[in-house]
């Protein structure tokens, strides 16, 4: 089973994110709602490295791949964009954003509400995010 996805930056590619995602995901027989989740979560980390860290430059591409650990899934996505300070992030109130109609702004939040661990790291020239998902 093919793990490894790289695409160019390019906002049309998200759907071949979605698409890697949902086939490996498959394999695993998981409920309809956690794989929904968890492709939301990748594709939302995925669109923010496209649009904010490469500023869609399709001269850039990012790379996924997917480990099966034991217990659970982990998902390296990496880029060579601008890195993610999550010490300058400020978690929005998605209650707030709905009542006043915001649109955007609240990936970050979901996928830390989806995901079990989300680490960012960079050393200077590449960018990964970790995500990890327990499954059963």
């Amino acid at each position: 089973m093919n793990n490894l996805v790289k695409v160019s930056c390019s906002k049309k590619n998200l759907k071949l994110i979605r698409d890697f995602v949902s086939e490996y995901l498959q394999a695993l027989a998981l409920s309809d709602i956690l794989m929904n989740q968890i492709v939301l979560a990748v594709d939302e980390i995925c669109a923010n490295l496209i649009i904010h860290a490469n500023k869609e430059d399709t001269s850039k591409y990012i790379t996924l791949s997917i480990i099966k650990k034991k217990d659970g899934l982990e998902f390296h996505i990496s880029d060579h964009g601008i890195a993610f300070q999550r010490s300058n992030y400020k978690e929005p109130n998605i209650q707030d954003n709905v009542k006043t109609g915001k649109k955007g702004g609240v990936g970050i939040a979901l996928v830390n509400r989806i995901m079990d661990r989300v680490e960012y790291t960079s050393d200077g020239e590449k960018n990964t995010c970790l995500l990890y998902k327990k499954i059963k």
